[in-house]
């Protein structure tokens, strides 16, 4: 049973994956070329793709009887990953939930502080050797205790942050979802989006990437926020049209946005990055050492319950694309 794994791991991961299976890594850190993943359904019984590897349904397509039974996704999210192309071609794909579901809310947090309060700016001012001192008015920003919180999707990341925002900030949560959430905190359910981004001091998306879902935020929805509103994305880049919201950023129709993913990352917009009241960060959501080991010893569990001929820990139905 061969194995690839398209990136590198950490170095638990990659001494597991040696000793259990016959293991390729890749050495390259960027998403595989359309080359290397015809090779990889070619080659190989199992990948481990990652972000970035784009299996679509054409390069299925392209390789008609693949060795390749089954791609173990290191990650939550599988949007990258034609899941029904894959089952079609008789390929099961799993994932790695639960995982990432604290260490996300944790960056969540940081880019709502960081944003309401003007960290990033102040951190760069500093830095400038340009700080003449304290006083009463210097760099003013939003008090977050007590504010009123939006979550757009409130699956298990979007209910981690809403649960910090509650318990540690004494926000008010509100949130859009497709059905009621029954959770362990105060939480109303809005009608639309619109509506919640109306109400709210920080919009915080948490939902799945998928075709259902990419320009959820858009024009309407950022017209719809408060002009002291603050936009926090930590779901996937494409989710927000970044076109309208540099617009809304530009004119003055937000006050800020704190993002870790975007809409054609890795590329950022040089105007996101000439904004001071925004707060960019490289896609960091799950970047600790224990949760990228955990993701990757989840994926590898995959792997070994496939080879075992057992049912697989987690299956992502097919037909469905996300993360959540």
């Amino acid at each position: 049973m061969k194995l690839l794994i398209a990136r590198p791991m950490t170095a638990a991961v990659e001494a597991r994956a040696r000793a259990e299976f016959d293991t390729e890594i890749r050495e390259n850190t960027a998403p595989m070329t359309r080359a290397e993943m015809l090779r990889a359904l070619q080659e190989f019984d199992v990948v481990v793709p990652t972000l970035g590897d784009l299996f679509s349904a054409d390069v299925f397509a392209s390789v008609p009887e693949p060795r390749c039974r089954l791609l173990a996704n290191f990650g939550v999210g599988y949007n990258h990953i034609d899941v029904a192309a894959a089952g079609a071609a008789g390929i099961a794909v799993t994932n790695t939930p639960g995982a990432v579901t604290d260490a996300t809310a944790d960056v969540a947090m940081t880019l709502l502080l960081m944003t309401a309060r003007r960290a990033g700016e102040g951190e760069r001012l500093v830095r400038s050797g340009q700080w003449e001192g304290w006083h009463p008015t210097q760099m003013l920003g939003l008090h977050v205790t007590g504010k009123h919180v939006g979550i757009v999707g409130l699956g298990r990341i979007g209910q981690a942050i809403a649960r910090r925002c509650h318990h540690g900030f004494g926000m008010r949560v509100s949130y859009v979802a497709r059905s009621d959430k029954n959770v362990d905190f105060p939480a109303s359910r809005m009608g639309s989006l619109p509506e919640l981004a109306g109400a709210v001091d920080f919009l915080v998306v948490a939902v799945p990437g998928s075709a259902q879902t990419r320009h959820l935020v858009d024009a309407d929805v950022l017209a719809a926020m408060k002009p002291t509103g603050i936009l926090v994305n930590i779901a996937r880049g494409e989710v927000v049209d970044e076109t309208a919201l540099i617009a809304a950023l530009g004119e003055g129709r937000i006050a800020g946005a704190g993002l870790d993913v975007y809409e054609f990352e890795p590329a950022v917009p040089q105007a996101l990055r000439d904004m001071e009241q925004v707060t960019l960060l490289p896609h960091l959501g799950t970047a600790t050492e224990e949760v990228r080991t955990s993701m990757g010893h989840m994926a590898l569990d995959n792997v070994a319950a496939f080879v075992a001929g057992g049912d697989l820990p987690n299956s992502v139905p097919q037909g469905v694309s996300g993360k959540s």
